[in-house]
């Protein structure tokens, strides 16, 4: 044989394939136990119910703030480098967010191919040499949250557009109005004067009807003109549906996914419950 030349492919001897695959089999099994559990799969944007949460409103970051505000980006920069390693303390929205994360649990369970679920993304205006504290926070918390946009300071509607966000919660209240003036279901979350016990097992979704999940047209004749004039308006139109409010489609997206159980038989089971609070009265309820 010339050398350079390849050598001759041959077939394995009697025997070859029965003494490999027990090695392989072996090695693999020991590897399998090695290897970390996988977290499952992040769904793609256009198949799920896309959740933005800000950095603020998933993590109490009132320090932090106070210090960007009093003394600038550098301090605050080096105030978050030194501490990255100290995860932040729950915000408002991580018990809604823990909740989502455990519908999302029972939905793998009933279909486990299938991507109808939430997909949580975090917004946060910081830098990347901030974020290594957000995923620390969150790799303490065991939160799945696989999806980050950084903005760097810039406005976050180009991204929620791109992840086609169902909802975006922030504490930022300018944001989120400009959210809502985008066509991007917005809500702004506060955080509670008091500590407050809010279920992280089973999704609760309160909305309010005018202005929310309807049009705000009755809202502003009853501030313009006053109930009287508010309770003609809705006799003469009692049997026009409202327009559509801002967070109706939310609405929607979540009567889809209560659907997967409920076509499961387990409607007293679902973890997603959604709820109208309205100042209405029977009078004006049609």
């Amino acid at each position: 044989m010339e050398p350079g030349q390849p050598r001759e492919a041959r077939e394995p001897g009697p025997g070859a394939e029965t003494t490999a695959a027990p090695r392989w089999e072996e090695s693999k099994t020991f590897y399998d136990n090695l290897s970390p559990k996988k977290k499952p799969k992040s769904p793609k944007p256009q198949n799920a119910v896309t959740i933005a949460v800000s950095s603020r409103a998933l993590f109490r970051m009132d320090e932090e703030q106070r210090i960007y505000m009093e003394q600038g980006v550098e301090e605050y920069v080096r105030y978050q480098l030194e501490h990255e390693n100290e995860p932040f303390s729950p915000g408002p929205a991580f018990p809604f967010v823990k909740a989502l994360e455990a519908v999302n649990k029972r939905l793998r369970e009933l279909y486990p191919d299938s991507e109808d679920i939430f997909d949580i993304v975090l917004m946060t205006n910081n830098h990347a040499q901030v974020g290594v504290r957000l995923i620390n926070s969150i790799n303490h918390y065991d939160l799945f949250i696989e999806r980050f946009c950084m903005t760097g300071g810039n406005s976050p509607i180009c991204y929620l557009k791109a992840y086609h966000t169902n909802l975006y919660l922030s504490a930022d209240a300018e944001k989120v109005r400009e959210a809502i003036d985008e066509g991007i279901a917005a809500a702004t979350i506060f955080s509670p004067s008091r500590d407050v016990v809010v279920s992280q097992n089973q999704l609760r979704v309160a909305f309010d009807g005018d202005a929310v999940l309807f049009s705000d047209e009755s809202e502003r004749i009853v501030k313009a003109h006053g109930l009287d004039r508010f309770f003609e308006h809705e006799k003469a139109h009692e049997n026009k549906p409202l327009a559509q409010g801002p967070l109706k489609g939310f609405l929607e997206a979540l009567g889809r996914l209560q659907k997967k159980f409920y076509s499961k038989g387990l409607r007293l089971e679902c973890p997603i419950r959604t709820y109208l609070v309205t100042a209405r009265s029977a009078a004006s309820s049609g």
